[in-house]
């Protein structure tokens, strides 16, 4: 039956030429797209009808540990958009309570503007970070010296003193984490860099 059928098709693709390029337009412009006239097309003296398909790329089947690095990439990426957006809200308070402090003379009222600002700052961004992961935390914690050029340490040692940098260094300790880390995009940090790349530019 298959046979059969393939020997009608290639009859119709010799014999629809033969009558001329307006019947082939017509039959071209009566057909559903989803249909293909064949042409046929000489080569070395060998007539064959031919189609033009589109051009598939074959590639090698994916191993295991292969997979298991596109899955983990995918989680790194879902982990850099969720914290992202974060790290840019704290470039853009980190520049406001700078210029803020500047116009600042009297001590306890810097302090006093510091602590309003940072039970505000909970206030809007405790629930979210609540239900970060840890490793959107890490993410979060390089990020924030990407777009400050200050790790997060030193943001809480000048803003909240010593001890308070200390307390929260070791809580940070506890959950496998490291307030002074420092992002580095040309090192262990390239695949963040990338994302955030790609995210910038729309890509993402």
């Amino acid at each position: 039956m298959l046979r059969w059928i393939l020997n009608i098709a290639v009859v119709f693709t010799v014999i629809m030429p033969l009558n001329g390029q307006d019947t082939l337009k017509q039959a071209r412009d009566s057909l559903p797209g989803r249909f293909y006239i064949l042409e046929n097309v000489t080569r070395d003296g060998v007539t064959m009808p031919e189609i033009e398909i589109d051009e598939v790329n074959v590639v090698k089947k994916v191993g295991f540990i292969q997979r298991f690095q596109w899955w983990k990439y995918r989680r790194l990426v879902q982990n850099v958009k969720k914290v992202y957006p974060y790290s840019l809200v704290v470039r853009g308070k980190f520049t406001e309570i700078n210029d803020t402090l500047q116009q600042m003379e009297g001590e306890r009222e810097r302090k006093q503007f510091l602590k309003d600002f940072e039970a505000d700052l909970f206030g809007q961004y405790e629930d979210d970070i609540k239900h970060m992961t840890l490793s959107q935390g890490k993410i979060l914690i390089k990020l924030i010296d990407r777009e400050t050029q200050n790790t997060s340490y030193k943001l809480i040692h000048d803003y909240r003193g010593a001890v308070s940098a200390i307390f929260w260094q070791g809580i940070a300790r506890l959950f496998g984490s490291n307030l002074k880390a420092e992002y580095d995009p040309y090192g262990e940090d390239y695949l963040i860099e990338k994302v955030v790349y790609e995210i910038e530019n729309g890509q993402l």
